[in-house]
């Protein structure tokens, strides 16, 4: 059985008869009371709770039959987890609401509202923002028919707050010029696991460093991989919500992870990332963990962290379809400080030249080159069609950001013909 070993925490996933695998911290003041066969609750929760030694253990386990309690025998309302975004871009909040029945579409659900002069969104004296929901998906923490909401942001009046990134994504995704051309994305979302006390990556020595780079990137073994249950507890948590998930690995840095998401149509790419990213801070939250989407979390010979965006479009998987991605990449190339400075916060710190990245001040593209702005796969390629991989965005990237700005630009935007000449000559391009 998997565990990860740290110097301030363990983790441990267990299966038991009466539950689903379980997820929960083992500090130095915390402990897991197995729940009582005799009696229990047979729960939808797929997470369990962890409590302090000084309490009793007869309340931990009345505490966690509560929270695996399988209401649905008794009442048709669920509960509604809404989600949104809060001030900083990238700090997500959520509250819960009661709903009468169980729903399948957001228009389904009641808009709520918050106080957004707490979260950063509004001044004091008029901080109502209001939610609108957005997104479903199933809720992985209370299971049964309990939902997730994914939420965009509004005044009282109806206008998008300058927060609110999803309301410009999709009126670009909805341009009949876009939406004809059914444009895909697969995200690799790139994160850090650190230690809650230190603020030390997860794994490592407190105040110290592991070996170098080399054997961690997909390794196997408790001296290359820390970590693992949280990738795996997310895993199982996004396949359960409903998000399309498509795999997870380690990453290059020990303590790094990253899962990937899609392929997935238009503004669902952002919706799909932010509830995975939700997910994910749960999970860490319950096992004692602190998530960072820092890009460049640990300073000198260590990766960063990115968020890669493959991308394509319907002509770009056609035959001929090469010649529509280099048209893509000059497009890219001819607006490249405009993506920089919409690709996330730090990336500059990043985006060096060296660990796997392109110099931040200069756009690059090339076949399987991982050094590159952009990559080209030796499949497309030999195929004459296929995608591209933008591998300029930051690991605290906005999806939404992300997404329609790679649609914008290489759907919707048109450059000058003396541009477009210039950049084809040289990026050595003959489109």
């Amino acid at each position: 059985m998997a565990q990860i070993l740290a110097p301030t925490m363990q983790l441990n996933m267990k299966i038991t008869k009466s539950s689903t695998p379980s997820l929960l911290p083992n500090t130095g003041t915390s402990i897991l009371f197995k729940q009582s066969r005799k009696g229990s609750i047979k729960g939808s929760s797929k997470f369990r709770v962890c409590a302090s030694l000084k309490a009793d253990n007869s309340t931990v386990n009345r505490v966690e039959q509560l929270l695996n309690l399988d209401v649905s025998p008794y009442t048709d309302r669920i509960i509604a987890e809404y989600i949104w975004i809060g001030g900083t871009g990238i700090d997500l909040r959520s509250k819960s609401r009661t709903i009468s029945k169980p729903v399948e579409h957001p228009s389904e659900l009641p808009k709520w509202n918050y106080d957004g002069s707490s979260t950063g969104q509004a001044p004091g004296e008029d901080s109502e923002v209001i939610l609108y929901p957005q997104a479903i998906f199933k809720d992985p923490f209370r299971g049964g028919n309990n939902i997730l909401v994914i939420c965009d942001t509004y005044t009282p009046a109806g206008e998008p707050i300058p927060t609110n990134k999803r309301y410009k994504a999709a009126q670009i995704f909805s341009d009949s010029k876009v939406a004809d051309e059914v444009p895909w994305f697969g995200i690799e979302q790139e994160y850090t696991l650190l230690q809650q006390n230190v603020k030390w990556p997860l794994g490592w020595p407190v105040g110290a460093y592991p070996g170098p780079q080399g054997p961690y990137y997909c390794g196997v073994g408790a001296d290359k991989s820390w970590g693992r249950d949280i990738s795996d507890a997310h895993y199982k948590a996004c396949l359960y919500a409903g998000i399309n998930i498509s795999g997870t690995n380690g990453e290059v840095m020990p303590g790094q992870w990253e899962f990937q998401v899609g392929p997935s149509v238009g503004i669902e790419a952002g919706d799909h990332i932010w509830c995975a990213r939700y997910l994910l801070e749960r999970i860490t939250e319950q096992a004692g963990v602190v998530l960072t989407l820092d890009p460049k979390p640990i300073e000198g010979d260590w990766n960063g962290a990115g968020c890669h965006t493959n991308y394509s479009t319907k002509s770009m998987r056609e035959e001929g379809g090469f010649e529509v991605i280099k048209k893509a990449i000059l497009n890219l190339s001819l607006r490249h400080k405009d993506h920089i400075s919409a690709y996330g916060e730090g990336n500059e710190r990043r985006l060096t030249g060296k660990h796997e990245t392109a110099s931040i001040n200069t756009f690059s593209w090339g076949v399987a080159n991982r050094g590159c702005s952009i990559r080209v796969g030796r499949d497309t390629e030999k195929a004459g069609k296929g995608y591209l991989e933008d591998r300029r965005p930051a690991s605290n990237m906005d999806p939404y950001v992300v997404t329609s700005l790679l649609a914008e630009t290489t759907l919707l935007w048109e450059p000058t013909l003396e541009a477009e000449a210039l950049a084809a000559q040289k990026l050595s391009l003959n489109v």
